[in-house]
């Protein structure tokens, strides 16, 4: 079987919807969020002052940065409240029976 670049990263049943959870892949650090059912991944980081995005909250599409309350949309990567104004990362999800799988 080819290499397709995608690891598994958490079982589904570890984000229930409206949820987010934090891993680590290699060195880099995603966040996962379950908006309606559909898991979305993105960069863990804030990129206004670099401040984990988990530590704050999720709102449908948006999680939000506990430090100065920028906004991110997770399916797009747009930030939609500043003070950050830069698009973050976002990384392809499939899933595999319950297994969440991303391509870093």
């Amino acid at each position: 079987m080819a290499d397709t670049g995608f690891v598994r990263v958490a079982d589904i049943s570890e984000i229930p919807p409206g949820e987010m959870k934090a891993v680590k892949v290699g060195i880099q650090e995603v966040l996962l969020v379950n908006v309606a059912g559909v898991i979305h991944a993105c960069d863990n980081w804030c990129n206004h002052q670099r401040y984990r995005l988990s530590a704050g909250d999720v709102d449908g599409e948006e999680v939000r940065c506990d430090l100065h309350g920028s906004k991110f949309n997770v399916v797009t990567g747009e930030a939609t409240n500043p003070p950050a104004t830069e698009p973050m990362k976002i990384f392809e999800v499939r899933l595999d029976g319950s297994d969440v799988l991303i391509r870093p």
